[in-house]
């Protein structure tokens, strides 16, 4: 299996999901500059989290309309799989990928922090190796991931399975005060219509093995490993 990662100019966990695809998946991916206008042949597409163009006009926005999005576009049009993490789930929002906005945080403040979510969909091939309601600690790193939506959109979200991940308490209660940057309906993470593009605020690769105090996030990985291998 091979993936590419997208290299933006402010990108600043492109290194750490490099180190955790090639762990997880015993392969190093390629890792794709944002000048670039293709990709190379590839089973999966990473976007990963930072601050792309120092996140300037909105998170995401210029990075969208990078030379190499063109591709990523096209090609997750065509089913290639898409993993977009923190900046990468902003940048999928910007490109039309996946619906809704990702504002800023509630309290208006920069949040860096292990988190604790349930796990609402096995249905995808990025969580077929957790089990439906399990909860997970994985840490996020953001100001701007304060997801909303519109009613009818946020309806069509829940009826149809495509909330992944949702912010709860340590006993999977989906509550206000669990809910870290004010998201709608508690929303960390969700898949589009398909379910082969996957946003997600928290760092799944900032916990693939124990001197990470975790390895929750290395089975997002690992379902993606046995789904496209």
């Amino acid at each position: 299996m091979k993936a590419a990662v997208i290299v933006f100019p402010g990108s600043n966990c492109d290194r750490d999901v490099q180190v955790a695809l090639q762990k997880r998946m015993g392969t190093a991916p390629h890792m794709v500059w944002h000048r670039e206008t293709a990709l190379p042949k590839t089973d999966l597409i990473v976007l990963p989290g930072g601050f792309s163009y120092g996140d300037y006009l909105r998170c995401g926005a210029m990075a969208a309309n990078s030379p190499i999005m063109r591709a990523v576009v096209a090609a997750a049009r065509a089913g290639t799989p898409v993993l977009g993490i923190c900046n990468g789930f902003q940048i999928l929002i910007e490109a039309g990928l996946l619906p809704g906005a990702l504002m800023r945080n509630r309290d208006l403040k920069f949040i860096c922090k292990d988190v604790t979510m349930r796990v609402e969909t096995t249905d995808t091939i990025f969580t077929s190796h957790y089990n439906n309601g399990e909860i997970v600690k994985i840490p996020v790193a953001h100001h701007d991931g304060n997801y909303f939506a519109d009613a009818e959109t946020v309806k069509r979200l829940e009826g149809e399975g495509q909330v992944v991940l949702r912010y709860t308490d340590a006993e999977g209660n989906a509550t206000d005060a669990a809910n870290i940057n004010g998201s709608v309906n508690n929303i960390a993470g969700i898949v589009d219509e398909e379910r082969r593009i996957f946003g997600l605020m928290p760092h799944p690769e900032r916990v693939i093995e124990p001197l990470h105090r975790g390895t929750q996030g290395a089975l997002i990985f690992d379902s993606l490993l046995e789904a496209l291998a």
